[in-house]
């Protein structure tokens, strides 16, 4: 599993509509940028308290990536 498919899955199974889960991911040359896009509704679920669930799932996507020796993974979480 990509790094992409695995973030679109921890995203898509927190928050309550999935449908507007939106994941890019951009290959640059010392790293992998992840933008993750939810509506403004479940911001609060993918963020959790004090950052928490957010820094979960960089954890989870950044040690998949350690693994299957890829570059560093940066995600950024955003709502529209």
């Amino acid at each position: 599993m990509d790094l992409g498919s695995l973030t679109e899955f921890l995203v898509k199974n927190l928050v309550t509509n999935p449908d507007m889960v939106s994941v890019k991911m951009f290959d640059d040359e010392d790293k992998i940028t992840i933008e993750v896009l939810v509506s403004n509704d479940d911001m609060g679920r993918v963020i959790g308290k004090k950052g928490m669930i957010a820094s979960a799932i960089r954890t989870i996507v950044q040690a998949s990536s350690y693994l299957n020796h890829e570059k560093r993974a940066v995600i950024n979480i955003d709502s529209f």
